[in-house]
């Protein structure tokens, strides 16, 4: 990232300097950070100073890294309470969870993928669970793929046309298969994996929309890839999709998508 000018340029850095922390490791040094984002190194230093004297970092003489302060954990915790997402979604992801046994999670698009916010873990001996609040890549796993799909052409575009990183060996890397895979999640209504964001995993997603009609978000289930077979998605997605179209609706939110999962073979429901 070009370093840039003028007040906007340096909140746009700050910003970036916090992200960074959402995903990948824990603590971040000024060396590392600098290489990510193409900031000088007395530019991240001076960031992360700022930062600490606020306590949204903080600072540990031992490593010469940082971490995510106090500050940054109330901010979280304020924003998971009031978000309108979590609390519409709610009530779908105990449903979920209840009848299906497995994990029911919700995920929120944010600036360069996505992230859990809420889940309802599941009550077999063997379940699932996922990390809260670390930022996610769109192409890898059912919930990114079907909130890219069902977004713009330009994010679509944008993603593919960057570096499509292997999170396990069946993340989908290549952008024809990618976008054929995006074709076929806008027709049926919803996305399935099996391993492509955690090896052992699989998972069936639908996306939630907000009330200017872009795509907020997505519903899923998941649990052990043993268990989340063909049948299983095909037998889950109609609830999964039923789900999501609840929490839309208490948003407020609207999308003119219609499902064609009941006139689609057995075979394209679970691919």
């Amino acid at each position: 990232m070009a370093e840039t000018n003028g007040g906007t340029g340096a909140t746009e850095r700050v910003a970036d300097v916090l992200l960074l922390f959402t995903d990948g490791p824990s603590t971040l040094g000024v060396t590392r950070v600098s290489r990510e984002l193409g900031l000088s190194k007395a530019v991240v230093h001076r960031i992360l100073q700022s930062l600490t004297s606020r306590e949204l970092t903080a600072y540990d003489p031992a490593s010469r890294e940082y971490r995510l302060g106090p500050a940054a954990a109330a901010l979280g915790g304020r924003a998971m309470r009031d978000s309108d997402l979590r609390t519409a979604a709610l009530p779908e992801l105990s449903g979920l969870r209840d009848e299906l046994a497995e994990t029911a999670t919700l995920s929120a698009r944010v600036h360069g993928g996505r992230v859990y916010l809420d889940q309802v873990v599941g009550t077999h001996e063997i379940t699932m669970s996922v990390e809260i609040g670390r930022r996610f890549p769109l192409h890898a796993g059912s919930s990114g793929k079907c909130m890219l799909a069902f977004g713009p052409d330009e994010r679509v575009d944008e993603t593919l046309a960057a570096d499509l990183a292997a999170l396990t060996p069946s993340t989908i890397t290549d952008p024809d298969a990618l976008r054929a895979e995006l074709a076929l999640i806008r027709e049926r209504g919803y996305a399935a994996s099996a391993g492509e964001r955690q090896a052992d995993a699989g998972s069936v997603a639908a996306p939630v929309f907000g009330p200017s009609g872009d795509v907020v978000g997505a519903i899923s289930v998941c649990g052990p890839r043993f268990r989340v077979t063909d049948e299983f998605v095909a037998a889950t997605a109609p609830e999964v999709i039923a789900a999501a179209e609840r929490t839309t609706r208490r948003l407020g939110g609207h999308h003119e998508h219609r499902r064609l999962t009941a006139a689609l073979p057995a075979a394209e429901r679970t691919r």
